[in-house]
């Protein structure tokens, strides 16, 4: 078989194979793309196109691919809403007072782990056992309102 004369889509499709098989250990829709674009190239020269239309086509499609749809695909996986992580998902927990917590120090109990603590009202005080719930986490200090039962 003369693979790039008369049967060169053969090696257009092979090509694209091979590109989609690396998009799929990759996953960032690059080669997805290109694997196309050699799709494209090997219909161009099936159709008996001289080895200039495939190239420029794969080229050509190649670009629209990345400059045009693969942002919009990689926008679209990624849109939607984020659950937050880290301390910032403590916001809305329940915290129990440890120390008493003024403007100027306390310590609560969220969940297991003690945090330093500050009312969002400066001039609120809590006592130890008060049950508070996590308003906002600034840095390292829980900042806490009294729950409402």
């Amino acid at each position: 078989m003369d693979w790039f004369g008369d049967d060169i889509w053969v090696t257009w499709t092979a090509l694209g194979v091979i590109l989609c098989l690396i998009e799929l250990a990759s996953g960032e829709l690059i080669f997805l793309m290109f694997g196309i674009a050699a799709f494209s190239a090997a219909v161009a020269a099936a159709a008996g196109a001289p080895l200039a239309i495939p190239l420029g086509l794969f080229g050509v499609v190649s670009v629209a691919l990345l400059a045009l749809v693969r942002p919009r695909i990689v926008a679209r996986l990624y849109d939607g809403p984020s659950l937050p992580s880290g301390q910032h998902g403590l916001v809305g927990h329940s915290a129990i007072v440890d120390e008493e917590v003024n403007r100027l120090a306390g310590r609560v109990l969220i969940g297991d782990v003690l945090w330093t603590a500050r009312p969002v009202d400066p001039e609120a005080v809590y006592e130890p056992g008060d049950e508070l719930l996590v308003a906002a986490i600034d840095g390292a200090i829980a900042r806490v309102v009294r729950k409402e039962s």
